[in-house]
C-alpha cells in the first residue's frame, strides 16, 4: 500500500510541476524541463505499481530491473545496435533515400514515370512488412544485407513521393522569372527548385528515420545471425527474460530519437528560411 501512496504522490507531485512550468511557454528552459518532469514522473509511478501491485517480472519489469540489466548487458546491447541500428538500418536509409532523390529527379523530367511509377509506388509503400521482409531474407541472406535491403523499400516511396511534391514547390512566375535569366533545367533545379524542395526532402527523410529501425527490427525475426536487436527481443521474449526486452527497448528507443534528432538538426540549418523553421530558438 505504500508504494501505491508514494505513486500517487509523485503523480501529484510531477502534475504540480508541469502546471507551474506550463505557466512560462516562451521560457526554453521551461519548454526542455516540462518533458524530462513528465517523463521521470512516468518511471517513477511505473515503478510504484510494479512494487505496490505485485507484478511478476514476465508481465511487467520495474524500470529499476530494466536499468540493473542495461548496465550489466552492455556488450550485448552496443553489439546489438552495431547489427541492427547502424548496419541494417543506417545502410539501408542512406541507399533507399539517396536512390529514391536520385528517381525523384528522373521522375520530374519525365511524364511517362511520374504517371507510371508513383502509382505504382504508392501500391508498393502499402504492402505489409511481414511479408516482405522473409522474401528479401531469402534473397539477400541472414545477415545485416537482408535487413538493408528491408530498410531500402521502406523508405524509399515516402522519400520518393516527398521529394516529388517538393520539386513541384516553385510556382509559375518564378520558374519565367530563370527563364529570362536564360537558365537552364539543372540551373533552375539547383537554384530554385532543390531549395523550395528542401522542407519536403527533409519530411521524407524524418519518416524514413522511424521507418528504418522499424524495418530493421522487424526483420530480424524472420532470419538473423545470432544478434540485433529483433534477434535478442524474440528470443528473450521465448526465455521471459523481460528485462532484457525492455533493455533492447530503450537502446532502439534512444536511437530512433537520436536519429530523428540528428536530421530535424540538420533541417533547420538547411531550412533556416522557411516559415516552419521561423521563431525557433
Amino acid at each position: 500500500m505504500s508504494w501505491l501512496i508514494a505513486g500517487a504522490l509523485i503523480w501529484a507531485a510531477g502534475w504540480w510541476i508541469n502546471t507551474r512550468l506550463a505557466r512560462h511557454p516562451q521560457n526554453t528552459a521551461a519548454q526542455l524541463a516540462a518533458p524530462i518532469v513528465f517523463g521521470a514522473t512516468l518511471i517513477a509511478v511505473w515503478e510504484c505499481l510494479v512494487w505496490g501491485l505485485g507484478i511478476k517480472l514476465a508481465l511487467l519489469p520495474a524500470p529499476s530491473v530494466i536499468a540493473v540489466t542495461f548496465a550489466n548487458s552492455l556488450n550485448i546491447l552496443w553489439g546489438d545496435f552495431l547489427q541492427t541500428a547502424i548496419k541494417g538500418a543506417l545502410t539501408g536509409y542512406i541507399l533507399g533515400c539517396g536512390v529514391a532523390f536520385l528517381t525523384a529527379i528522373a521522375v520530374d523530367r519525365s511524364d511517362f514515370l511520374k504517371r507510371g511509377l508513383l502509382p505504382v509506388g504508392n501500391f508498393a509503400a502499402a504492402l505489409p512488412i511481414i511479408g516482405l521482409a522473409p522474401i528479401l531474407v531469402m534473397w539477400f541472406g541472414f545477415d545485416w544485407q537482408s535487413k538493408a535491403a528491408v530498410v531500402v523499400v521502406m523508405v524509399f516511396f515516402p522519400m520518393l513521393v516527398n521529394t516529388v511534391q517538393g520539386l513541384s514547390e516553385a510556382d509559375a512566375m518564378q520558374r519565367d522569372l530563370m527563364r529570362t535569366y536564360a537558365a537552364g533545367y539543372w540551373t533552375t533545379l539547383l537554384k530554385l527548385r532543390l531549395p523550395a524542395a528542401m522542407p519536403f526532402v527533409f519530411n521524407g527523410l524524418k519518416i524514413g528515420t522511424t521507418l528504418a529501425l522499424i524495418g530493421a527490427i522487424v526483420a530480424e525475426f524472420f532470419g538473423s545471425p545470432i544478434q540485433g536487436m529483433g534477434f535478442r527481443i524474440s528470443t528473450s521474449v521465448g526465455r521471459l527474460a523481460m528485462d532484457l526486452v525492455w533493455a533492447e527497448i530503450v537502446v532502439a528507443a534512444l536511437a530512433g530519437s537520436g536519429f530523428y534528432g540528428a536530421v530535424a538538426l540538420i533541417e533547420r540549418a538547411v531550412t533556416f528560411w522557411h516559415p516552419s523553421q521561423r521563431g525557433r530558438t
